[in-house]
């Protein structure tokens, strides 16, 4: 039997029998992992405080401005499909290498985009290939960990992709007084190319070949059959998805609805983001750190479900009843940023935990109905031609109303594992 080992919250733990019994990462891997989940938010941030002079370089709308964003969404949630079961067939490494190294070519076509069609083509590739780590990150997380230990791991990669949105807006913000959006894209594209060395040297393969999944499309296909027809699994996938939405209505509207309807400035606006980025980050500590050892996941998300619905419903009056402004609406953007520090790490923990044994392919769904939740609720902030505060208040709002019907009527109580216990 396997001795203790320190967890990724420095406590002394036995691993269970089963799955979880993977080499737990060391420092530098955490640190690789934390990096590449990064680059999902850096790559959709840093070019934020850009759109408004992008669209004016391309002579495009602010709707189809907001194609760039759709496109990587759309491109990030295909991707969870190629790189999660890839990953449950080849190992974790190899794919995740790949994935890095074409996500910085498609960078760089970004950057040298000569028009919109070009932008929102490279953009979805670019999607697709970073998808690689976030999906490989969840699924190394089961490959190494259960319950409470799973859920501090992931708060230990949070603490380090949270520093993402934001550092990302403020460095686009600067960056744009020495370059334009093409070069936001440029410094991405060296990003990915930093990331690509560092993974090959650092990351180490979490899944052994005995655990690997034999067979070919036909296998990968029932094994995503059998999870979509788990109850539960299926309400914490759609639990994650819907409330999602609500946090990329957020990163997609609040650049335009800032910037051109409360006439911020493009640094004004880098702070904001920076602020409620914080928010995000200190609830998804506080969760993994103090809250799930004292609560069960459930009540912990139905808490956080309940707080993100309180933030849409203000939004939608302080935007659409009242018109309080700014000094109104900024709080309620960072109630629901601290609302989805919770939901998010624990949803996703609760989802991975009733897959051990297909752990890419689950984290590819969980990813899959994120993104492309997403990708359908960026543009609509935007949908009536122009930016519109109570458009995004009501967006967040109905997300967050979907996410607590999925949560209350699909996931069943689980009971505590012998890692959840306190």
């Amino acid at each position: 039997m396997a001795g203790p080992t320190v967890d990724a919250g420095g406590e002394r733990t036995t691993p269970a029998a089963g799955p979880a019994t993977a080499a737990r990462p060391g420092r530098a891997t955490v640190a690789a992992l934390g990096g590449l989940v990064a680059l999902g938010p850096f790559t959709t941030d840093l070019y934020l405080p850009a759109l408004p002079s992008l669209a004016a370089d391309l002579h495009a709308t602010a709707p189809a401005v907001q194609l760039t964003f759709t496109a990587q969404l759309f491109g990030m949630a295909a991707g969870q499909l190629v790189f999660g079961p890839l990953s449950d067939r080849h190992g974790r490494r190899r794919p995740l290498l790949a994935g890095i190294a074409v996500y910085s070519l498609a960078t760089l076509v970004c950057a040298l985009a000569p028009g919109l069609g070009v932008l929102v083509a490279a953009r979805f590739v670019q999607g697709v290939a970073g998808a690689a780590g976030l999906v490989i990150a969840r699924a190394v997380a089961r490959d190494c960990y259960e319950g409470v230990a799973m859920i501090r791991f992931m708060a230990s990669l949070a603490m380090i992709s949270g520093l993402a949105p934001i550092v990302a807006p403020v460095l686009g913000a600067q960056l744009l007084h020495v370059t334009d959006w093409r070069g936001t894209f440029a410094v991405l594209a060296g990003l990915g190319a930093v990331l690509t060395v560092l993974a090959a040297a650092a990351l180490h393969e979490s899944l052994p070949p005995e655990r690997r999944h034999r067979g070919g499309l036909t296998t990968t296909l029932r094994a995503v059959g059998g999870l979509l027809h788990d109850r539960s699994f299926l309400g914490y996938v759609l639990t994650s998805t819907f409330a999602f939405g609500a946090l990329f209505a957020y990163v997609s509207g609040s650049s335009t609805v800032l910037q051109e309807v409360y006439r911020v400035s493009p640094q004004t606006y880098s702070l904001l983001f920076a602020v409620n980025s914080v928010a995000l980050m200190a609830s998804t500590q506080l969760n993994g750190r103090v809250l799930v050892t004292r609560l069960r996941p459930d009540t912990l998300m139905l808490l956080g479900l309940v707080t993100a619905g309180a933030a849409g419903l203000a939004l939608t009056l302080f935007t659409g009843v009242w018109d309080l402004g700014l000094a109104a609406v900024c709080p309620a953007m960072c109630l629901l940023m601290a609302a989805m520090g919770v939901v998010g790490p624990n949803s996703a923990a609760q989802a991975l935990t009733t897959a051990p044994h297909a752990a890419g392919s689950a984290s590819a769904l969980l990813g899959l109905g994120t993104f492309l939740c997403g990708a359908v609720v960026a543009p609509l902030s935007s949908a009536g031609g122009e930016p519109s505060a109570l458009l995004l208040g009501a967006v967040v709002l109905g997300s967050a109303l979907l996410s607590l019907t999925a949560f209350l009527t699909l996931c069943r109580p689980r009971k505590p594992s012998a890692g959840q216990a306190a």
